[in-house]
């Protein structure tokens, strides 16, 4: 490991406001990212998708969602709270599954906020080896989420069934969105009918299998429309569209613009 890592293993915190600055579809939208993401919540509440269950959340709530790993969440107005994230290629130590913690111990609440204000310190003033400290404060903060206990009551030995089923869609989602395959395809993958796998997604995460396969390529979409400079028809390439003309017929429908007036818009946003 380097002695003082490099920018392209840098470690953030951030104020909750700027988890979506280019929109909330960037958090509400099932996705996954290549950093781990944590969430620390200090007011508010919302709902949040994770290991292909929805659930709601309250104050001083932490969730870890890891890098490749299928995730959303919606937060309500009143919400605040900092986020952290830790690119899948630092050698900081996160859990590997995702958390939904409810810290209700002052002390321990105390201690996550010294640590992420200790981290915003070192971002912002830059001294000596500041990314150095950021990995080690980010260990830190790994190692209380590790000995803190779950929030609500303790899950079953086993997951259900439909919980076994969602969580495994949810994967094969993350990790197959651009391929062209079909909700049914994922579902005969898994060797369930596509009525079966539409149930199940609906009563674990409020969403149709469908609708969670449509989020995860319209986020993939919007995120390269925003970000890259590439073609419409590299796009669509890319994201196993079979043509550009499919590609724009699916955005529009999805968000009222065509794919190039969506990036006009977007990019006229971010130089507000």
């Amino acid at each position: 490991m380097p002695f003082d890592p490099s920018v392209n293993e840098e470690i953030q915190v951030l104020p909750l406001s700027r988890l979506a600055p280019d929109g909330a579809w960037q958090v509400e939208l099932a996705h996954d990212r290549s950093d781990h993401v944590l969430i620390w919540i200090t007011r508010g509440q919302g709902r949040f998708l994770m290991n292909g269950h929805t659930r709601g959340f309250g104050p001083h709530s932490a969730m870890l969602f890891p890098a490749c790993k299928l995730w959303s969440i919606e937060l309500g107005r009143q919400c605040l709270g900092q986020v952290m994230t830790v690119p899948i290629t630092s050698p900081v130590a996160m859990p590997d599954t995702p958390l939904h913690l409810k810290i209700t111990d002052t002390r321990e609440q105390a201690r996550l906020n010294s640590l992420l204000e200790s981290m915003v310190l070192e971002q912002s003033g830059h001294p000596a080896l500041w990314r150095r400290a950021l990995q080690s404060y980010s260990e830190l903060i790994s190692i209380q989420l590790r000995r803190l206990p779950p929030s609500g009551p303790l899950p079953p030995p086993r997951p259900s069934a439909a919980r076994r089923l969602s969580l495994a869609y949810c994967e094969r989602i993350s990790r197959h969105y651009s391929s062209r395959a079909t909700m049914a395809d994922h579902a005969a993958a898994l060797n369930v009918t596509p009525t079966h796998l539409t149930r199940v997604c609906k009563a674990e995460t409020g969403k149709t299998a469908a609708t969670l396969l449509t989020e995860r390529q319209l986020h993939a979409a919007r995120e390269l429309l925003i970000s890259s400079e590439r073609s419409m028809q590299e796009i669509a390439e890319t994201l196993g569209f079979g043509s550009p003309a499919y590609f724009t017929r699916f955005i529009s429908q999805h968000t009222g613009q065509t794919p190039s007036a969506l990036r006009k818009s977007a990019r006229n946003a971010r130089r507000k």
